[in-house]
C-alpha cells in the first residue's frame, strides 16, 4: 500500500473501545471490583490480558472459567450494568480523534468503525462522546458476522458494506486480537498503543505502531509502501 497516495487507502476501518472511546480501562476497573465482590483477585494488568478485545460472547466464557461455574449471565449483565453508569459518569473521547476525523473528512478519505462489542453498547459509547452522528450508518458489530476478531468475519463485512476492497482497508486497533483480526483480512494492520504494549500489536502482526491520534495522518500519507 503506497501511503504518499491517499488513493491507495480508500477505507480507514477504526475499532470502537479504546481508539474512539477511552473505555478499556474503565471497563476494566469496574471487573476488577465486581470480580472481588465474587471472591476472585484480579489484578487490572490481568484483566485488561485476560478480556481486552474480546467479543462478548468471550468475554461471558472467560468469565464463567474465572467464577468457577458453567453461566456468568447475571455476572455479565451486572457487569454491563455498573459499565454504562461508569461511562455515563467519565467516558471520554480518546484524544485526538474529534481532530483526527475532521482531518480525515476533509482529506476525502472514507471512514468506518467495526467493533466485538455488541450494538447497543457501541450505539451508547458513541453517543455519549459526541461521536455518534459522525459513524451514522458506518458501524458494524460482531453480532453482524459469523465469527468475531480475532477471525476476519468483521472487517471483510465491513469492506463489503462500504464498497472497498480490503487491500485498500487500514484498520486502527488497540489489541492483539483486532491486529490479528486485520492481518487475516488481508488489510493494513495500524496498532494504538495506548493500554496494550507497542511490542505486543508489533507481534501480533501489526504493521506499524503509534501511541498519539495526532501521529496516524502522517502515517496515512507520508512516502514509502506498506503491504498486508
Amino acid at each position: 500500500m503506497h501511503t504518499a497516495d491517499a488513493g491507495r487507502c480508500r477505507l480507514l476501518i477504526f475499532d470502537c473501545d479504546g481508539v474512539l472511546v477511552d473505555s478499556e480501562r474503565i471497563s476494566h476497573q469496574v471487573l476488577v471490583e465486581l470480580l472481588a465482590e465474587h471472591g476472585i483477585a484480579i489484578t487490572l494488568e490481568q484483566t485488561i490480558a485476560r478480556f481486552i478485545g474480546a467479543s462478548t460472547a468471550r468475554c461471558a466464557v472467560e468469565l464463567s472459567e474465572l467464577l468457577g461455574r458453567p453461566e456468568a449471565d447475571d455476572v455479565m449483565r451486572e457487569f454491563a450494568r455498573r459499565t454504562q453508569a461508569a461511562f455515563a459518569a467519565d467516558l471520554q473521547t480518546v484524544v485526538g480523534v474529534p481532530e483526527l476525523l475532521a482531518t480525515l473528512a476533509a482529506r476525502a478519505l472514507p471512514y468506518c468503525v467495526a467493533s466485538n462489542g455488541n450494538p447497543a453498547k457501541m450505539d451508547f459509547t458513541l453517543s455519549h462522546t459526541g461521536l455518534q452522528h459522525l459513524f451514522e450508518g458506518r458501524r458494524y458489530s460482531a453480532t453482524d458476522v459469523a465469527l468475531p476478531k480475532p477471525a476476519p468475519d468483521l472487517f471483510l463485512h465491513a469492506a463489503r458494506c462500504m464498497a472497498v476492497p480490503p487491500a485498500l482497508c487500514a484498520v486502527v486497533e488497540d489489541t492483539p486480537t483486532g491486529i490479528a483480526a486485520a492481518r487475516a483480512a488481508g488489510m493494513w494492520a495500524l496498532g494504538f498503543a495506548a493500554m496494550t504494549p507497542g511490542h505486543q500489536l508489533h507481534a501480533a502482526g501489526a504493521h506499524q505502531v503509534f501511541t498519539q491520534m495526532a501521529e496516524l495522518p502522517a502515517l496515512l500519507w507520508a512516502g514509502g509502501e506498506v503491504r498486508p
